[in-house]
């Protein structure tokens, strides 16, 4: 613990932000930005190893719980909430929880990042098992809740993963497959939902996107289980199977709205 320091607290490599016109602050924001993709880049074996675990125990029922508290909750509920309409997986499957509850989403709640037991409660509503696997985020790796609900699972055997932004913080010592971005300083000092929250936005995209992509719910390149539950939707199915079946638009729609779905209409035409 004596060499964990909080690089997310570090003095932003720009001074006097105040004195900037506004083209030099939107230039040197997006010049930090342009370090997020390479940081995340180094953490890949890590989730790799995340999403090999995670693919195992999906094939036995298993779920995906997302764990943190302010911006790293909403990311984790914002990546759940993907999931039902772009894969067509039950919303049961892969779920974001929020210290102080769905109502943090939208306001924060005072303290409820503070208690090191709701987490674990939270889980536990949910009816959870050891098939069940926990992701904590937060970008300072020391958020209570957070710490508390891997902490927990980890004992009742869970997997667990921590995607944080300091190196060597308790979160990543804590779980059994410690992400960890290191994004540097960030433009206005502490303030992390910028680049800390930009790097684990990325990596619940990859996360979530390779384990849909591994229990096949992806064809080719194509969304083939996406609900169609919009114009838009029902459009870009009919359009996939065009493309597939080799049929006229009216022809595509009339099998897409018949089977309900892509992959069942490729299926029922032997694709």
């Amino acid at each position: 613990m004596s060499e964990y320091q909080k690089i997310t607290e570090s003095p932003s490599h720009y001074e006097h932000l105040e004195q900037m016109d506004t083209a030099d602050i939107l230039a040197n924001m997006n010049r930090e930005d342009r370090k997020v993709a390479d940081a995340v880049a180094l953490v890949i074996p890590r989730i790799t190893e995340l999403v090999d675990g995670l693919e195992e125990r999906f094939y036995q029922g298993g779920r995906l719980f997302y764990i943190g508290a302010g911006t790293s909750g909403r990311l984790g509920i914002l990546d759940a909430s993907e999931i039902p309409p772009t894969y067509g997986m039950p919303h049961n499957r892969v779920i974001g929880l929020i210290a102080g509850g769905d109502g943090a989403i939208r306001k924060a709640v005072e303290n409820a990042e503070d208690d090191t037991e709701q987490a674990w409660k939270d889980l536990e509503a949910h009816e959870i098992t050891a098939l069940d696997t926990v992701v904590g985020i937060a970008a300072s790796g020391t958020t209570p809740y957070v710490l508390g609900g891997v902490r927990s699972a980890k004992e009742k055997g869970l997997l667990t993963a921590g995607i944080t932004n300091n190196p060597g913080s308790p979160l990543a010592q804590a779980v059994d497959i410690p992400i960890e971005i290191n994004v540097g300083p960030e433009f206005v000092t502490g303030s992390t939902r910028m680049k800390s929250g930009t790097s684990q936005k990325l990596a619940l995209n990859m996360i979530s996107t390779a384990l849909m992509i591994r229990i096949g719910r992806v064809k080719g390149n194509k969304m083939v289980n996406m609900q169609l539950s919009n114009n838009k939707l029902v459009d870009r199915g009919t359009r996939y199977l065009m493309e597939g079946l080799h049929l006229d638009y009216q022809e595509a729609q009339d099998v897409l709205k018949k089977y309900g779905s892509v992959q069942k209409a490729m299926e029922a035409y032997g694709k």
